[in-house]
């Protein structure tokens, strides 16, 4: 009978944690794990990238849409780099994930070797919860079983660095014999609530206030039931910092969508408005898109003692599991009799639907990126799972979807790196292999990584059983976020040798790898193409041309910005002309009184109101 090596074991402690799939690309380091993967009939299933950076996305998506850690694996040196912007991705956004990663041989140690990097200061940082090199056969299963755990429990990356030669040794337990650590599986569910005391003195600030606003984030995720009870009792509106978008279903009239850069005028207004303030599971960062300093009582609620307190002057801070903490609280809780406040919010939430609904018809050359998003909007399945890249894409994943019932989606939220959208959806279809995959991403997203990404698509989507996977491409020649704050933030004339990107035939080249595909140039093609791609019995890129001169400004753009973007035209910006055409446009949009508009009917497109429109 054949030794079990330590490899073997590797995968198998692996599969007594659940783990059915490793996002990974061979190497030597990992051949010891690779022959181990051969012999286990590939179970957990070896999912294979394009690039390790991908394997480590793909890896946290996994883990973002199925509440399970995502694993991923990749060779000493040169692949244990390229995991790094991955892992710091889920590290910024609080998402388990465990890096197992080759080393050269023990032998060759400190002796500057072929491929010998140090894992262990590489790693420190973004693994800092736990991050260790197995030695000795004995070391295991405690290394991978609190790699598992800590990454579960905290939220965070765990690191186990494997030197080649030690995948190759026998295993050995360790024993019951002095500084031996045997372990065991399993974390036990639990759920921290504050004192009393601390919900008591929140109870009094949430019922002392006559307008309150909530602020959730992806920590108030298993409480959507107690949030809407809550907003329902104390009348108040509710906004979601970006990683919190699928939270809270958007079609409630009270949620005022995103907050902050990328988010929209209702959460602005609730924030500039209000007098009491509730944080939920969120640590979002801008503060200068919360309340005064000095306008609001607030409470923050958060499970981690070390993220409460932060962005604000928190009255009261209560440290616990969201749901378990406020369903503790909503018995102390005064139903609002006045409502004021609520329909305010009400208001203020169907205007804005209503301006982007015509700033989604405003006519672009050639198309309207806004429309795009927005006919996408209605035809969204209703298990769909959304990836969003970061770029302007981004902006309209924002304000432009209503993410409602069991609808997921999720972006680069802290990180905010290029690159993630085609791997957070193609580790969303291995969570959820039933479910439809979308994906918005840029073009320069789209060039940086995610075109050969669909070659990863077209390796293994015949084994989903719903095979759509849509990768939308906006399509505009432009690095065009940083185009856009580089003329507001900065007052900055494009330029154009670090910001125009050469056009690529995107459906082509999937329709060459046996994939479908489509370029889109004209708007009145928009809706067919999502049609035909949501009906589609495999995955497909849609390539749609869009305007890079529509503005992704925020709505509550400031003088200063609007000044900035002015400074850039004086400067001789070389897509001036186009740009204040569309900026205006767009703008003029929020200042329309809210009267029903020949767009507003159904089937209406971009150009139906483009008289009134200019």
């Amino acid at each position: 009978m054949a030794s079990t090596k330590v490899s073997d074991y590797i995968l198998q402690r692996l599969r007594d944690w659940d783990v059915d799939h490793v996002f990974a690309y061979a190497g030597d380091g990992i051949n010891g794990l690779l022959a181990a993967w051969g012999r286990a009939d590939n179970k957990p299933k070896f999912v294979q990238a394009r690039h390790e950076e991908m394997s480590a996305f793909q890896a946290v998506g996994y883990a973002k849409f199925s509440g399970k850690v995502g694993v991923c694996a990749a060779t000493s040196g040169p692949g244990a780099i390229h995991l790094l912007n991955g892992l710091y991705d889920a590290k910024l956004d609080h998402v388990p994930v465990v890096a197992l990663v080759g080393q050269t041989n023990r032998s060759a140690m400190g002796g500057s070797y072929q491929q010998e990097v140090d894992l262990q200061s590489l790693y420190k940082d973004v693994a800092s919860e736990f991050c260790e090199t197995a030695m000795v056969p004995e070391q295991l299963p405690n290394l991978i079983d609190r790699a598992m755990r800590t990454a579960y429990a905290k939220q965070t990356v765990t690191a186990i660095i494997l030197p080649a030669d030690v995948q190759e040794l026998d295993y050995s337990p360790p024993t019951h014999a002095f500084k031996m650590v045997p372990s065991s599986l399993g974390l036990g569910r639990y759920a921290p609530v504050p004192a009393d005391e601390d919900i008591e003195r929140a109870a009094e600030v949430l019922n002392t206030g006559e307008k309150v606003a909530v602020l959730i984030g992806q920590g108030a995720r298993g409480a959507r039931a107690e949030v809407e009870q809550l907003a329902d009792v104390l009348g108040a509106g509710v906004a979601k910092a970006l990683l919190g978008k699928d939270v809270l279903p958007d079609d409630l009239p009270y949620v005022t969508g995103s907050i902050g850069l990328l988010g929209t005028r209702p959460s602005y207004e609730l924030m500039q408005e209000c007098d009491t303030l509730l944080m939920i599971g969120s640590s979002f960062p801008y503060t200068q898109f919360m309340p005064g300093l000095d306008q609001a009582r607030a409470v923050q609620i958060d499970i981690d003692p070390h993220m409460i307190g932060l962005r604000y002057p928190f009255e009261v801070n209560l440290v616990g599991d969201a749901r378990e903490t406020l369903q503790r609280l909503l018995p102390r809780l005064h139903h609002k009799e006045k409502r004021a406040w609520r329909e305010k919010v009400e208001k203020n939430v169907s205007r804005w639907w209503e301006v982007m609904q015509r700033r989604a018809a405003v006519d672009a050359d050639p198309i309207n990126p806004e429309y795009v998003v927005h006919a996408l909007d209605g035809k969204l399945p209703e298990d769909v799972i959304l990836a969003a890249d970061s770029g302007s894409a981004a902006n309209w994943y924002a304000r432009h979807l209503r993410l409602r019932g069991r609808m997921r989606g999720s972006l680069s939220g802290t990180l905010a790196t290029m690159g993630p959208g085609v791997p957070y959806a193609i580790g969303a279809k291995f969570a959820h292999p039933d479910r439809p995959a979308i994906a918005l991403v840029g073009d320069g997203a789209m060039q940086m990584n995610g075109m050969m990404e669909m070659v990863t698509a077209a390796k293994y989507w015949r084994e989903w059983s719903d095979p759509r996977l849509i990768v939308a491409v906006l399509n505009n020649g432009d690095l065009n976020q940083v185009t856009w704050e580089m003329r507001a933030m900065s007052g900055a004339p494009q330029f154009e040798e670090s910001q125009h990107i050469p056009d690529l035939p995107y459906a082509e080249i999937a329709q060459r790898i046996g994939l479908e595909g489509v370029r889109v140039e004209k708007p009145e093609d928009v809706e067919a193409a999502w049609d035909r791609a949501l009906a589609a019995d495999q995955p497909f890129v849609i390539d749609f041309r869009t305007d890079p001169a529509v503005p992704p400004i925020p709505p509550h753009a400031s003088l200063d910005q609007i000044e900035a973007a002015a400074s850039a035209i004086l400067h001789g910006d070389s897509d001036r002309a186009s740009m204040v055409r569309q900026g205006l446009k767009a703008k003029v949009q929020e200042m329309l009184p809210g009267r029903r508009h020949r767009e507003d009917r159904p089937g209406a497109g971009p150009h139906d109101s483009a008289e009134e429109n200019k």
